[in-house]
């Protein structure tokens, strides 16, 4: 008789945006006179369609797929080179990172990577991640049974280092009590929109070194960042290519949320012993993935280019913009908020003492409004909710113009 993964059997409920996604689903079936009427700041989806230089380079290579000279089959293990070699003279060189085009690979996206990054590890490391945290990085492990048993009353895994990141520490983990093995970061962060300094991530980075831990960096925003001081990379921090992996994405610097591309990247210093983890994660990448599709890749690449550089900081402007709107509407309400500077995020304290669910109820049932619970994203998020500056500008204003309106009733 065959068995199952059991470990799926521990997840409790289902995946937070699922979950979201069905009570809105459920409130529209029973209100459909306002379905249509829902403004959606819930969810990390774009909404502008992809940069002219993109849309052209994907038009152009379907176009090669279209002759037998320049049809392409299964991308190279690592991807193109044409890509890596952009990354890295764009993303790593122009911020003073020694990173090599053969430490790059190219994926479907960095949600994909920091889920299956865990492959390569053994089932018994102990994993520490910020609390509250994107919830792919705790289900995941839980998945591969590395996380220990979960109580429901507490929201915890018995096996999971929890690092608090409350109003207290500004929303930024400490070095914990207890040794990790795997250490979770991920800046400007998501949910809380908040980010650190150079100096406050080699502190980490020099701790990571002295304990023996790796460092699995998610630098998915690192786009909108504007602040001085505030790095772009890890690799930007001495000693962490002994240290660190970081994943990134093209999902919300140049809009690939429907297209699929991302990478990661693994210094060949980083080891286990003798073992490099840049042989591991080739082996495994080689193993289990196909590769992204080369139009899709031959896109990514045009993102580096001038048009697209130029294109793709106009969309991160308008969201940014859309952020500011956001903050000064939550403001002006009179809330308590966080982020929405150097990312997309704004991160609120729900008002007289509503827990994160019942404001999720109060936004949707009274003013249409979808966001995010702030407990969905672990015990410290309680009390908390996250909205996203992705929407259309229009809805963004709406949204405001219904949370104003609206404060009286509470």
């Amino acid at each position: 008789m065959f068995k199952i993964n059991d470990n799926y059997l521990k997840l409790p409920g289902s995946y937070l945006f699922s979950t979201i996604a069905k009570k809105v689903a459920a409130y529209s079936e029973a209100n459909k006179d306002k379905a249509d009427n829902i403004i959606r700041l819930g969810i990390g989806d774009v909404t502008l369609p992809l940069s002219p230089a993109v849309i052209e380079r994907l038009h152009s290579a379907v176009d090669e797929m279209s002759k037998k000279e320049t049809f392409k089959g299964y991308a190279p293990d690592l991807g193109y080179e044409f890509l890596r070699t952009a990354i890295v003279e764009n993303d790593y060189k122009s911020r003073g990172c020694d990173i090599a085009a053969d430490e790059i690979f190219i994926s479907d996206g960095a949600k994909s990577d920091s889920g299956n990054i865990g492959d390569i590890f053994a089932q018994d490391n102990k994993i520490a991640v910020c609390d509250p945290v994107y919830p792919v990085y705790v289900d995941t492990n839980a998945m591969a049974g590395r996380t220990g048993v979960y109580d429901p009353a507490a929201e915890k895994w018995s096996g999971v280092i929890y690092m608090p990141c409350t109003k207290e520490n500004n929303f930024c983990p400490e070095i914990p009590d207890k040794t990790p093995d795997i250490i979770y970061l991920c800046f400007p962060n998501n949910p809380t929109g908040t980010t650190i300094t150079k100096e406050q991530l080699q502190v980490w980075v020099d701790y990571a070194l002295k304990s023996g831990s790796v460092i699995i960096y998610d630098a998915a925003y690192e786009a909108y960042i504007s602040t001085p001081g505030v790095p772009h990379s890890i690799y930007e921090c001495e000693g962490a290519k002994a240290c660190a992996i970081e994943l990134r994405s093209f999902s919300k610097n140049a809009g690939f949320t429907g297209t699929r591309l991302g990478f990661t990247v693994i210094p060949k210093e980083l080891k286990s012993g003798d073992v490099t983890l840049h042989s591991l994660w080739a082996r495994r990448h080689g193993t289990k993935f196909n590769g992204a599709p080369y139009i899709i890749q031959a896109a990514g690449a045009a993102v580096y280019t001038e048009e697209g550089k130029k294109q793709t900081a106009e969309q991160i402007a308008y969201y940014m913009n859309n952020a500011k709107i956001i903050r000064e509407g939550l403001e002006a309400a009179g809330y308590e908020i966080y982020g929405g500077k150097d990312a997309p995020y704004i991160w609120l304290k729900t008002p007289d003492n509503m827990t994160s669910w019942e404001f999720f109820d109060y936004l949707l049932e009274k003013l249409n409004i979808v966001g995010t619970p702030g407990s969905g994203f672990g015990p410290s998020g309680e009390g908390y909710f996250r909205l996203t500056a992705f929407g259309s500008l229009e809805n963004t204003k709406r949204a405001m113009e219904r949370i104003k309106a609206g404060e009286a009733s509470i």
